[in-house]
């Protein structure tokens, strides 16, 4: 049975979106593997990399000086062939042209899917939470959300400060898929007027628009929405809603800067943890697994029931958040 495989040589890839933290999972990786005893090699760019044989050998001074670095210094790229019966046929057998056992992936659901396929055509693998849309939902915490809510909450507070001093309207949009956890910790941290969730929003604009009025009336000078990349639309919904109440409203998508930048101490002490923890069961023999952090402590899973879980928002953290923006 491929769990009960001898371990000798294992591999490491980043997939999909990059998401900051992913270079101290690597480093982690790739020195508790080394230090059980096991051969490591890096894979770039993903699946793709592996289709192409992007292989190189790793040494514990190969992931020297990354653990500060946001990105992944394996890149990643989405993989369309992957998705394929021949071309997860293709990566096994490239995986036993270069005596890789098994590898440890580290991504979002969509690189499981992959890992899943890896794992039935006889590759040991192990998934690794690495996304900073925090909707994988068999684990509190992915690697990069916390630097990217941080990132964020920095960029909206600059956003807040001139929307005041314009008396405007502010639509700020985060990114998360169609996961609003993003959104929902910004509004709350950012102290939002109006948080635009996935999972919540009925798409009712009156009442958007009738808040903002209230709001005005009130004496408040200055409106924040923060919008969901789930929703979207930020530039027209801004247009719409200055016609209909005269305030000036901006749009203003946050986009891509929020998977850049340095991680925080959050994300390179749990990433680490927890790619240690990958390596470990790898190098033991387990197979179809994803790592994942719960009620405090870093477990597994197997793949399938992990991509079978649901998560959704938090019902009493939601009217918190409605409640605290008034």
């Amino acid at each position: 049975m491929a769990d009960k495989k001898v371990i000798r040589t294992i591999g490491v890839l980043t997939s999909g979106g990059d998401a900051p933290g992913m270079n101290a999972a690597i480093r982690a990786v790739v020195r508790k593997a080394i230090g059980n005893g096991v051969n490591v090699k890096g894979i770039r760019r993903g699946y793709q990399g592996l289709l192409d044989e992007e292989i190189i050998d790793m040494e514990k001074s190969s992931v020297s000086d990354i653990i500060q670095r946001g990105g992944t210094i394996l890149g990643t790229a989405r993989c369309v062939e992957m998705c394929t019966p021949e071309g997860q046929k293709k990566a096994a057998d490239i995986c036993r042209k270069h005596g890789i056992d098994g590898i440890v992936i580290i991504g979002g659901d969509g690189s499981y899917r992959g890992a899943e396929k890896l794992a039935q055509n006889g590759i040991n693998t192990i998934g690794l939470p690495g996304t900073i849309d925090l909707d994988i939902a068999c684990t509190d915490y992915t690697i990069g959300f916390d630097t990217a809510i941080n990132t964020a909450m920095e960029a909206i507070d600059k956003i807040r400060d001139t929307s005041s001093s314009h008396e405007r309207c502010s639509i700020v949009e985060v990114m998360g898929r169609n996961a609003g956890y993003i959104a929902l910790y910004c509004g709350v941290a950012n102290g939002a007027e109006d948080i635009l969730l996935p999972e919540k929003y009925d798409y009712n604009e009156q009442a958007l628009i009738d808040n903002i009025i209230a709001s005005r009336k009130r004496g408040k000078t200055h409106h924040l929405i923060i919008n969901a990349e789930g929703i979207g639309h930020s530039t027209s919904m801004a247009k719409r809603i200055e016609a209909a109440t005269g305030i000036e409203t901006r749009a203003t998508i946050l986009g891509y800067m929020q998977r850049g930048g340095a991680p925080t101490c959050k994300d390179r002490y749990y990433a680490s943890m927890m790619g240690a923890y990958a390596a470990d069961i790898l190098c033991a023999g387990k197979s179809n697994r994803v790592v994942a952090h719960q009620h405090g402590e870093i477990v597994d899973f197997d793949i399938e029931e992990a991509l079978a879980m649901q998560k959704g928002i938090d019902e009493y953290q939601y009217q918190v958040a409605k409640i605290l923006s008034i």
